[in-house]
């Protein structure tokens, strides 16, 4: 049964004013404004991964050789190291690993592919500070799961080393918005419309083409990527996007965990300081990473 709180914050979006009409630096500063501190006991160090701002995000307790890489969402336009630093602490403390969160340039200023360069980059400069790519887990909301898509088609192509498993949280994994949920649940979803997305899909390929498997992961071939934890709401327009992702990959052979939350909208799990049902969500997060990093350290004990 849905919380009540989930019916308050459902109203709250709904009863917001329309986002069209926004220029794009008025959307940034909304999610700016928006950006809740991390807890106190969450320790937070700026560094450069590889030339890429990124930042130590470390609940009391995480595994420091344990580690969750994570591209925050916002349509490639929008969002920071600052508007995801609270959510990242929570998944430190739910997956008992240290996070590291990475600034990647947003577009228009920087169109595709230098979002997924910085990713890719970020990603060569963890591994050869010595973490085990076994020991990492890939992570991002919306765009951020687009990217983490992005990254494990670019290191698979490469025939380098793949993490233990990636998390991808109502991950937009087609930029041409061909999905049928787009349509079905237009009137269902309080945040994100086809108009939106097409905004900023634009914008952030620059002229490339919105099938371009870098820019939209389920145009791509999945064969061999690694486990997937995809995690995507009932009413979200995205949904199409999580599912066809999910029934693509298994078909290429790829274990695939899909959680379709009833109910809930896009990234419901940034408000777990509100929402019970996004706190449940970031727990099982934190139960398939545990597991997924277990698994290497099994592997070499048998």
């Amino acid at each position: 049964m849905a919380s009540t709180a989930l019916q308050a914050i459902l109203q709250q979006l709904r009863s917001a004013p329309r986002r069209d009409g926004l220029s794009l630096e008025q959307l940034r500063q909304a999610m700016e404004d928006a950006a809740a501190p991390p807890p106190p006991d969450v320790r937070c160090t700026p560094v450069s991964a590889g030339g890429v701002p990124a930042e130590w995000i470390a609940a009391p307790g995480a595994d420091p050789q344990r580690v969750l890489l994570f591209f925050h969402g916002g349509g490639y336009y929008r969002g920071s190291i600052r508007t995801h630093r609270e959510f990242a602490g929570r998944l430190s403390r739910a997956c008992g690993a240290t996070a590291v969160a990475i600034g990647y340039r947003l577009a228009p200023e920087h169109v595709f592919p230098a979002a997924v360069d910085d990713c890719v980059a970020a990603w060569r400069w963890l591994v050869a500070g010595g973490t085990a790519p076994g020991q990492i887990v890939v992570a991002g909301d919306s765009a951020g799961g687009g990217l983490a898509l992005a990254l494990l088609l670019t290191l698979r192509r490469a025939n380098a080393p793949l993490p233990a498993a990636a998390v991808l949280l109502s991950p937009w994994t087609d930029l041409a918005q061909s999905g049928a949920s787009m349509e079905r649940n237009a009137a269902a979803d309080p945040t994100i419309g086809k108009g939106y997305l097409d905004r900023f899909a634009q914008a952030y390929l620059g002229g490339a083409d919105a099938r371009n498997p870098l820019a939209s992961p389920l145009h791509g071939d999945l064969r061999g990527l690694p486990p997937l934890l995809i995690q995507v709401g009932s009413v979200e327009t995205l949904l199409d996007d999580s599912t066809r992702l999910a029934e693509k990959a298994r078909a290429a052979g790829v274990p695939v965990d899909l959680q379709v939350w009833d109910g809930m909208f896009h990234v419901w799990q940034r408000h777990a300081a509100q929402l019970p049902e996004a706190q449940q969500a970031i727990d099982a997060i934190g139960a398939y990473v545990r597991e997924a990093l277990a698994a290497p350290q099994r592997a070499r004990r048998a």
